[in-house]
């Protein structure tokens, strides 16, 4: 397929409706005791890990899905994340992410993930992402499918950050 067929072909993708705010839910899993360090608590590392399938299931979401973006010659890159951790994690707890777009630009997405105890309803940590849509052939960032821009803004909200301005 010439890239110009491909920027023309519309991702598929399950558009769900998004709640009052935004926010989606995309990850609900566990803390397995093998996630945690030696001082008992859920590692950074699976953070950072729950997070990232909360990505892949939110850019499903907007249509960017895998098989879509290698038979485009597509990709997503992450080109910058903050996090902050709010709340220890341990074997046992139950975790959800809900997700809301912060921005949509002409090349790059930028959004936050919220990890909640489901038990409590804490929030345990919060991280903010800013991923550019790429060209893999021309390895330069390129322009999101109109498509992808327009369910991407179905998910637009505000939130309030743990960091100060």
């Amino acid at each position: 397929m010439s890239v110009a067929a491909a920027a023309a072909t519309a991702p598929a993708g399950e558009a769900a409706a998004a709640p009052a705010g935004g926010a989606v839910e995309t990850y609900r899993g566990v803390v397995y005791p093998w996630h945690c360090d030696h001082m008992g608590h859920m590692n950074v590392m699976w953070y950072t890990g729950k997070f990232d399938e909360a990505t892949w299931q939110l850019f499903g979401l907007l249509g960017l899905a895998p098989a879509w973006l290698r038979a485009n010659a597509r990709g997503m890159a992450a080109v910058e994340q903050r996090t902050a951790y709010q709340r220890e994690l341990g074997p046992g707890d139950t975790v959800v992410v809900r997700s809301t777009m912060l921005e949509v630009r002409e090349k790059v997405l930028r959004f936050v993930h919220r990890m909640v105890d489901v038990e409590s309803g804490a929030v345990a940590a919060t991280t903010l992402l800013v991923a550019a849509h790429l060209d893999t052939e021309r390895r330069r960032a390129c322009p999101l499918p109109a498509v992808v821009a327009e369910r991407a803004q179905r998910y637009l909200g505000a939130v309030e950050l743990p960091w100060r301005p």
